[in-house]
């Protein structure tokens, strides 16, 4: 395996949005560093976020670090490693779509957060528990199936990926936001994936892929947990009919 020279930052012990990234080079078998995961890791994210680094001063994790460049925003890195990865199609009009399916998803993954703290991020889940039942009835209800309905729509309209016949990054971020939206509200999504074939079909047909296989069997892929973006609270998923 040839030296990693993609260095990726994010934080240790949680998928978060950081996992969108190591989707795209797990995929691909691409060498990359999860440097926070590594001895003095943390030290040297920190390092950047206070304006200590070379470079660009990234806003928060996750960013990119591939020699002089560094680049923050999930789908911002997306963009740049899609074509480099073999992730999109080579036309401009594919990229841009692309593109626009990531940024939508980043929408979703935006409010799956806002449902356990709906207030402030600086608070706890408890401090905020009646915002969060209230924010999270709506999600639910309104919101889950309006963003998975339009990949859906998407998915018949194109198929068998988002992008037509080839997959792309956005068909791996779907991949992880329905598996983060299971984690979270499984009751809610075994009803609202009834309507969904086609989504569920590339969720599963990502999995299935060889190296991704490997990865989420292995230690490599963290598990979901209460300290991330998609958090299972009970109360906040406790079933619903369609």
């Amino acid at each position: 395996m040839s030296k990693p020279h993609y260095a990726l930052y994010y934080w240790p012990g949680i998928q978060g949005r950081g996992e969108l990234v190591r989707l795209a080079f797990e995929a691909t078998g691409t060498p990359y560093v999860d440097v926070a995961r590594g001895p003095g890791g943390v030290a040297a994210l920190k390092r950047f976020l206070e304006g200590h680094a070379p470079g660009m001063l990234p806003f928060a994790p996750p960013f990119l670090v591939e020699g002089e460049l560094v680049l923050a925003q999930t789908s911002a890195i997306l963009a740049y490693l899609g074509p480099r990865l073999g992730l999109v199609p080579e036309d401009d009009a594919s990229r841009l779509a692309a593109q626009q399916i990531q940024l939508t998803l980043a929408d979703l993954v935006g409010e799956a957060h806002d449902t356990h703290h709906p207030i402030a991020s600086s608070l706890y889940f408890e401090d905020q528990r009646v915002e969060a039942k209230r924010r999270a009835h709506h999600f639910v209800r309104e919101r889950i199936p309006k963003y998975l309905g339009w990949l859906e729509r998407l998915l018949e309209r194109a198929g068998p990926y988002l992008l037509g016949a080839q997959r792309s990054y956005a068909d791996l971020s779907l991949f992880q936001v329905v598996e983060g939206l299971r984690y979270a509200f499984p009751h809610a999504m075994a009803a609202e994936e009834k309507a969904l074939p086609h989504v569920v079909e590339v969720h599963d047909r990502v999995a299935r892929e060889p190296r991704l296989a490997v990865y989420l069997a292995s230690e490599r892929r963290l598990p979901f947990n209460e300290s991330g973006i998609f958090r299972h609270y009970p109360e906040l998923d406790p079933g619903r009919s369609r």
